[in-house]
């Protein structure tokens, strides 16, 4: 009996993503009344002049209002204000940077064409080697045009904005209540998880400055944009407000 609880035990760590052995260095909670800018930034605005439209023709503005923390959970608010859309965008570029580990995040999703939520990260050399030099783990993004879908993808200079290196999986309750989102990120390998089911790995044969530029330290970001290359172009304004739901994140090494 001993030994089967041991086999049950081991088997729930690896289906969970490879917890098993690491230790948990990071975690937001999202207990307090306010963002914690010691651990995170925002980034507002639409990305003028350097990036209209956040490099993807996104049509959101993002501000420093668009969220609220209710029984330790940050709720991303995109809202239709007369002639424009709002949202928040934040990160821990700076500030809270990780090299290899599982970084999961525990969130429920928006609706509705047009919406574009996302849990992901960027190299946090993007200001030297710009992108997507610096590498891209998109760990869950969901566009409200394809329901009951996650895409999990990574950019590098090799394959990137279209990306071949992606998966579309479909989980026809998606929408419904809270699902851990994760990687589980090595130097040889990332693999993708949605709850305890591993969706997507990527592992190249070859790795190099083009293939695998993830050997360096990555920030984390999460997000709600509207409509844009991805999310668009149409946009049902009846849709709104919408909430992007973040229970937790939680980073182990």
């Amino acid at each position: 009996m001993r030994n089967i609880v041991l086999f049950a035990l081991l088997i729930g760590s690896f289906c969970h993503g490879q917890k098993t052995n690491r230790t948990l260095v990071w975690q937001e909670n999202f207990s307090e009344s306010k963002l914690n800018e010691s651990d995170w930034n925002y980034e507002v605005g639409d990305g003028c002049p350097g990036l209209c439209g956040w490099g993807n023709n996104e049509r959101q503005i993002y501000t420093k209002a668009n969220h609220r923390f209710s029984k330790g959970t940050l709720i991303i608010n995109a809202k239709k204000e007369e002639d424009r859309y709002t949202s928040t965008k934040i990160n821990t570029k700076g500030k809270k940077e990780f090299l290899y580990g599982r970084i999961e995040a525990r969130a429920k999703l928006p609706t509705g064409k047009g919406i574009w939520p996302a849990f992901w990260m960027l190299g946090s050399n993007i200001g030297t080697v710009g992108w997507p030099k610096s590498g891209e783990i998109d760990i869950l993004e969901y566009i409200g045009k394809e329901p009951q879908t996650i895409f999990t993808t990574l950019h590098t200079p090799d394959s990137y904005g279209n990306s071949v290196n992606t998966k579309k999986t479909v989980i026809p309750d998606i929408e419904e209540g809270f699902h851990i989102y994760a990687i589980d990120w090595t130097k040889d390998k990332i693999d993708f998880f949605v709850d305890s089911n591993l969706v997507y790995t990527f592992e190249p044969v070859v790795k190099n400055a083009n293939t695998w530029p993830f050997n360096t330290p990555f920030y984390i970001i999460l997000n709600m944009a509207v409509g844009g290359n991805f999310g668009g172009p149409e946009v049902d304004e009846t849709i709104f407000p919408q909430d992007f739901v973040v229970d937790y994140i939680k980073v182990y090494q």
